[in-house]
C-alpha cells in the first residue's frame, strides 16, 4: 500500500515538531517528503495498480505463517495468561 505519514511543524510552547511528512510507494520507497522548516502540503500521484503488481512480486505475505502466530494473537493480559 501507499502510506502517507504527516507530521506537525513548528512550534508550540516547549514543543518542537520536525515537519518532514512523506508519502512512500508500495516498496517503501520515499516518493515525496515535506520540509524540516516550514508548513507545506506534499502530494503524490499513487498508482493503485502497482499495489497488485508489488504484492505479486514481493512475496513476504504469501510466505508468511500464520500457523506460527499462536499467542501472538491472544491478548497480553486475557484471562487465560493470569
Amino acid at each position: 500500500v501507499f502510506v502517507c505519514a504527516p507530521n506537525r511543524v513548528g512550534h508550540e510552547g516547549e514543543l518542537e515538531f520536525w515537519g518532514a511528512s512523506f508519502i512512500v510507494d508500495p516498496n517503501g520507497n520515499v516518493v515525496v517528503r515535506a520540509s524540516h522548516e516550514r508548513e507545506e502540503i506534499v502530494q503524490a500521484e499513487c498508482d493503485l495498480a502497482r499495489i497488485d503488481v508489488v504484492r505479486t512480486h514481493w512475496p513476504f505475505l504469501r510466505d508468511r505463517r500464520i500457523d506460527a502466530y499462536g499467542g501472538l494473537l491472544k491478548r497480553f493480559l486475557d484471562d487465560e495468561s493470569r
